[in-house]
């Protein structure tokens, strides 16, 4: 009995290949053969478009974290939910009547639906555009003076404003962010650092928006010139109080680091608030937030688009946005299952994977982003979901939104110079001790494949990792 349990658990890990092909067979086992990988997780399926046959086969069916490569489900459940030209309207909105004067007598509210763009990306870079044009609006119709609150709304969305099991070291970063309906500027300070002319001198420190909701102290100063930084950045996590230490070598390049900041919908409200009294409208009862439903004599006095779908996803997973992926999450659920949490959103992924044929077995959803220690997938689920969406009405917007080698996004760097360059389009995935690498690639025979090389608990470095899924990669297009 022993020594058949013995042959079992061989042929279980021993890699099956149906339909395969020989010789990147061997080319993948030989990058896999590493010792730093002897007690991995490799999760690996490799599938032909054309027909659906499976060249190459690892584990496909062992959970793995996906990290950042989870979006795709968000992705593919959103398309499908809404369309690629889908827009959401962010407002602004009063039940107050308005004088002759401009005085607006009551609350004006700044209504979020779940955009998570309204920033500088589309406003031509300029952090508080958004709010600037509402903003001219609102005194182009003879607003002059608010006698009530600037009230940001976030009622779309319900429950927990972070993932499940999201670890606490990465809530103070851009990817950790709290997540509302109503979210700014990525919920994010941006500050950038550069160092003094002079060892020894205060580092420069510039920071956008510009407006009193955080705060920051520098005591970072200027040192001998250094391979990297020491500079260390602390936020405590209810606090919008920002404090920057250590040093920066002189000639360094200017440090870029996005500050999480707590309560999204302040934020938002409290920008809007600066930037109506930068154009003469004075807000006399500060600010608030609120989450009841808006009343039905609401009228709106300004308003803001969003870009289409299928832009907002190109935004999302070529650089990965945690933060768009949380929301695009909670916006499923309230389009889908009439609630806006990520319960309901991640019901209706299921739903969505049931629809085109996929076992919800084979991911385990606890997030969108991928942030969660609790996400689980399988190499065969992730490739089930590219062949499905290669089938799907809206195919080109899917593809369309991912990465491509050499080429932008989180591949810009990658395998520039190689045959993949400008044939494989993939999410990349990397969290500690994980490392991902799902989309699709053109060989040299000109076979389209749908693919997903999933690396769990293992100790290389990230930068080993990145190679070993690059080499990884190349071997399915040479």
């Amino acid at each position: 009995m022993k020594a058949m349990a013995s042959l079992l658990l061989a042929l279980a890990s021993t890699p099956f290949v149906a339909n395969g092909d020989p010789r990147l067979a061997r080319s993948i086992e030989a990058l896999l053969s590493r010792s730093e990988l002897k007690r991995a997780i490799v999760g690996i399926e490799v599938r032909r478009l054309k027909d659906g046959a499976v060249l190459f086969v690892r584990d496909p069916d062992r959970y793995v974290a996906p990290a950042s490569a989870h979006k795709l489900v968000v992705t593919a459940a959103v398309l499908d939910a809404l369309g690629p030209e889908s827009r959401i309207r962010t407002t602004v909105e009063s039940v107050a009547p308005m004088d002759a004067q401009g005085r607006l007598a009551g609350d004006l509210c700044l209504v979020g639906r779940g955009d998570p763009n309204l920033g500088g990306r589309v406003s031509g870079g300029r952090t508080t555009g958004v709010f600037e044009e509402m903003a001219d609006a609102l005194k182009a119709a003879g607003l002059r003076r608010v006698d009530g609150r600037v009230v940001g709304h976030e009622g779309l969305f319900t429950g927990d404003r972070r993932g499940s099991d999201w670890g606490w070291e990465d809530l103070v970063w851009w990817y950790g962010a709290e997540v509302s309906a109503l979210s700014f500027n990525d919920n994010c300070a941006d500050l950038r650092i550069v160092p003094g002319s002079r060892v020894g001198d205060p580092v420069v420190l510039t920071r956008s928006p510009e407006s009193a909701y955080y705060s920051v102290v520098s005591t970072a100063t200027t040192s001998s010139p250094a391979p990297k930084s020491d500079l260390v950045l602390e936020r405590d996590l209810s606090s919008n109080a920002i404090r920057v230490s250590g040093t920066l070598g002189l000639g360094s390049p200017a440090e870029e680091l996005n500050v999480a900041l707590v309560d999204p919908a302040r934020y938002a409200a409290t920008v809007l608030a600066e930037v109506l009294a930068s154009r003469g409208i004075t807000v006399s009862g500060g600010v608030a937030t609120s989450s009841e439903p808006l009343p039905t004599e609401a009228r709106v006095l300004a308003s803001h688009v969003s870009p289409p779908l299928a832009e907002m996803l190109r935004i999302m997973n070529k650089p990965s946005r945690n933060l768009h992926a949380e929301m695009l999450l909670r916006l499923l659920g309230s389009t889908v299952r009439g609630e806006g949490s990520a319960s309901a959103g991640i019901e209706a992924e299921n739903g969505f994977l049931r629809r085109v044929g996929l076992d919800p077995d084979d991911f385990v959803l606890q997030d969108a982003s991928g942030l969660s220690r609790l996400d689980l997938v399988t190499a065969h689920g992730l490739v089930g979901l590219l062949v499905a969406m290669d089938r799907h009405a809206q195919a080109r917007a899917f593809r369309d939104s991912l990465p491509v080698a050499g080429v932008d996004g989180s591949l810009r760097n990658r395998l520039k110079g190689t045959p993949a360059e400008g044939h494989l389009a993939a999410k990349t995935g990397w969290r500690r001790e994980t490392s991902s690498l799902v989309g699709y690639a053109t060989n040299r025979r000109g076979e389209d494949l749908a693919f997903a090389i999933l690396l769990g608990n293992h100790t290389l470095p990230a930068r080993e990792a990145t190679s070993l899924l690059d080499r990884l990669a190349l071997a399915l297009v040479e």
